[in-house]
């Protein structure tokens, strides 16, 4: 497919998701809001609308299905998750899809206005493709210091992607046979350092698309931070119980993690995501935190479980 191909799809008088070529694929829980705004951005993308559909999985949402099926109206279809875990739904929305390929993202996303047309193009040449994130903070001009630390090192996808084998799959393209032949993402685990693992065994790879951009707001306070490398943690942990060793390599990468803020911090200084040494020192000050937080969240539950 090329971006030739794309484009002649304007001329295309199917009425709305009659044939879509792709799939929009959004595990939702508890974020009307940031829904209805990533559902907008979708809405006005440059690869014409008969060509691609939106399915929102709802994890059990608290408002109940019927809110969540008005906030999406007739952009998206909304389908009932019962399992809960963002990889489950995923999951269920893959198997009520209808594309040949499947996008997936999250719902507190704001993908850019090209993103589909990008992702499908570079997915004429690989396997997999992994975009690119931008991390968006409330007040560009004064970033609290998580917000700060997250510009320097959240969502590293290129990283990710060529380093680790993996796309985080709130920007993730794959053909709809190579998903069924990896299959679905599994509950409790880190679901994108899995599936990804689990393409790579399979001969499949996934390349970096730095023009396929999505932005994702960063964490604003502490508690925001530290509930994310709760989560990350918890998941860590049941991989690393799968694998030979894996709970004395954890205990001893509990001590990298400890250390690593005493290398990382000249990351921030020679970083140019921050406009002065006030945000660096900032963030500085949130990496040495959290990385000591995780050195005793791992321990802690090494200990307890």
């Amino acid at each position: 497919m090329n971006e030739q191909n794309l484009n002649s799809t304007n001329d295309c008088s199917l009425p709305a998701e009659s044939n879509p070529i792709i799939s929009v694929i959004i595990p939702h829980y508890n974020d009307l809001a940031n829904l209805d705004k990533c559902l907008q951005l979708l809405a006005a993308q440059t690869l014409p609308r008969e060509r691609f559909e939106i399915v929102v999985a709802d994890n059990n949402s608290r408002c109940g299905l019927e809110e969540v099926q008005r906030v999406c109206g007739n952009l998206a279809r909304v389908i009932h998750a019962p399992i809960q875990g963002a990889g489950p739904a995923r999951n269920v929305a893959v198997e009520a899809s209808r594309g040949q390929f499947l996008a997936f993202t999250d719902s507190d996303c704001r993908p850019s206005a090209t993103w589909l047309e990008r992702g499908l193009v570079a997915l004429s040449t690989s396997d997999i493709v992994g975009g690119r994130i931008e991390v968006e903070v409330t007040d560009p001009a004064h970033p609290t210091g998580v917000e700060a630390f997250e510009k320097v090192f959240a969502f590293n996808f290129k990283r990710y992607i060529e380093k680790l084998g993996f796309s985080a799959t709130c920007n993730m393209f794959v053909s709809r046979k190579i998903f069924d032949q990896v299959g679905g993402f599994r509950p409790a685990v880190a679901e994108d350092m899995d599936w990804g693992r689990r393409a790579v065994e399979a001969n499949y790879r996934c390349n970096y698309g730095p023009d396929v951009v999505i932005a994702h707001p960063a964490r604003r306070d502490w508690n925001e931070l530290k509930q994310k490398w709760k989560r990350c943690s918890k998941e860590a942990y049941h991989d690393a119980k799968e694998v030979p060793n894996g709970l004395a390599i954890w205990y001893f990468r509990s001590f990298g993690i400890l250390l690593s803020p005493f290398i990382h911090w000249i990351t921030v200084i020679r970083s140019d995501k921050l406009d002065n040494l006030s945000q660096k020192l900032s963030a500085i000050g949130v990496l040495f935190a959290i990385r000591f937080w995780r050195f005793f969240e791992c321990n802690r539950i090494l200990l307890t479980r």
